[in-house]
């Protein structure tokens, strides 16, 4: 995907959520007889703007991280000629408290809107059945074995990798233990596991919750069978040649093309003896794999060998294949319940890193978002609806946060002012706002610091 689309990608998924946020505010206010001056997409030069016949002006702005509505009676707007039944600060406090909150929760029943038509489509996932298990990984000493299926974490039952990567990663962080049910067959009785953890996840964020727990999803079978060496790398280096069949590397054996390319990733720069079998033979090679830093991560080993794509043995077995799909009733249900999880998530991420749990590394920026964006994109309709939907959750939650200058520091002022029977005085509305864009800066030069050292 070129670098045009990846940005079509993100202004399409931020330019759709930003006005489903800011319509929430404008239509409350709307509602509560607020004259609307202005609802811009966008910051900056306006690049193009109308108006309705109520005198609102409709704005696409320079600078797409965000938008406004400007209402009458707001600050900043002191020179337009005011009627109080049109002004926002002379609303009571529970329309006011309507208008600001409007927006974030919008935005939250327009992710369960989303996830409601993708239930209603219906999705197609692979059943989660262990493929490797890494020797002496936190599975392996739980005792999940290869061709199980993983049936629940911590519950919560899993029809596919995606729910099983959303339960381990609502652990991120944790000490004591996921438990996790396997079965080896649809007749079989389940059996529990219960895998240690201690915060778990810390340090393999990028690489992902697979990984952590030492299992990597079931695929094809594919022996290791080269097909091809490519010039001056590692491997013809080291003496392999096409068409041979690699029986173990440091004396374990090879299962299938998987475990043998995990082994290279995880060795660069270190010597790895081979037992191959070329004509009839056994011969004994040694090659060391390439260092190769990829995505700014860290340093992986590489070889420069490809598969025989004719080695291919079978493909997922059709009972692997689920369809899952709702009625019309039922979706909203599931649409509910997937947004309370990602709201769930996101709330126990934060408090997570406020207390140091998990690291301010986690945090992503514009950078990253244009990033997942465009690469949902690539992969369809279905997963890029998704990401919005996510995306747009995570809008609501953040705005939501009692942070001055965020619509929750506004609610957070009409909530004292309820209590004590007046409005918080200009003076300390100034001073928080301050600090709260003080935090804002901090928090998103946090977040470009880390999309910037992850390019």
């Amino acid at each position: 995907m070129d670098f045009l689309q990846y940005v079509a990608a993100f202004i399409g998924a931020l330019g759709v959520l930003i006005a489903v946020h800011e319509y929430g505010h404008f239509w409350v206010a709307r509602r509560c007889g607020v004259r609307v001056i202005k609802f811009s997409i966008g910051f900056g030069k306006t690049l193009y703007s109308r108006k309705d016949k109520q005198g609102t002006e409709f704005a696409i702005s320079a600078i797409p991280f965000g938008g406004y509505v400007k209402m009458v009676g707001e600050p900043g707007t002191e020179g337009e000629e005011i009627d109080p039944a049109e002004s926002f600060a002379h609303k009571t406090v529970w329309q006011r408290i309507a208008i600001v909150a409007a927006g974030p929760l919008v935005n939250l029943v327009f992710a369960v809107l989303l996830y409601w038509l993708i239930f209603i489509a219906g999705v197609t996932r692979v059943a989660p059945v262990v493929g490797d298990v890494f020797p002496g990984g936190v599975a392996d000493r739980a005792g999940i074995t290869s061709q199980s299926e993983i049936v629940s974490v911590d519950g919560r039952e899993t029809l596919s990798w995606s729910n099983v990567n959303f339960a381990l990663v609502s652990r991120l962080g944790d000490d004591g233990f996921i438990e996790i049910e396997t079965k080896r067959t649809a007749d079989s009785a389940r059996q529990t596991h219960r895998v240690d953890v201690s915060r778990w996840m810390i340090g393999l964020e990028k690489e992902g919750p697979l990984v952590a727990l030492g299992v990597d999803v079931f695929r094809p079978l594919l022996p290791v069978l080269i097909g091809e060496v490519m010039p001056g790398k590692a491997a013809e280096r080291g003496g392999v040649q096409a068409g041979d069949k690699i029986v173990s590397a440091n004396g374990v054996a090879l299962p299938n093309w998987f475990t043998w390319a995990r082994m290279i990733r995880q060795a660069p720069l270190v010597p790895m003896e081979l037992e191959v079998v070329r004509n009839g033979d056994i011969l004994a090679l040694t090659v060391l794999p390439e260092s190769i830093v990829e995505d700014g991560k860290a340093a992986v080993g590489r070889l420069g060998v490809m598969p025989d794509p004719t080695s291919v043995t079978y493909k997922i077995p059709d009972e692997m294949i689920r369809h899952i799909q709702y009625g019309p009733v039922e979706a909203v249900g599931e649409a509910l319940l997937k947004t309370k999880d990602f709201i769930s998530l996101t709330l126990a991420a934060m408090g997570k890193m406020i207390k140091g749990q998990i690291s301010l590394d986690n945090l992503s920026g514009p950078i990253t978002i244009a990033k997942v964006a465009g690469d949902t994109a690539s992969y369809g309709l279905e997963p890029f609806l998704s990401f919005v939907a996510y995306l747009s959750i995570s809008l609501g939650v953040l705005n939501l946060l009692p942070v001055p200058m965020l619509d929750g520091g506004h609610l957070m002022y009409y909530l004292v002012e309820m209590v004590k029977g007046s409005p918080v005085s200009e003076t300390l509305q100034d001073i928080g706002n301050r600090i709260g864009l003080a935090m804002l800066l901090a928090f998103m030069g946090v977040a470009f610091y880390n999309d910037i050292a992850g390019l």
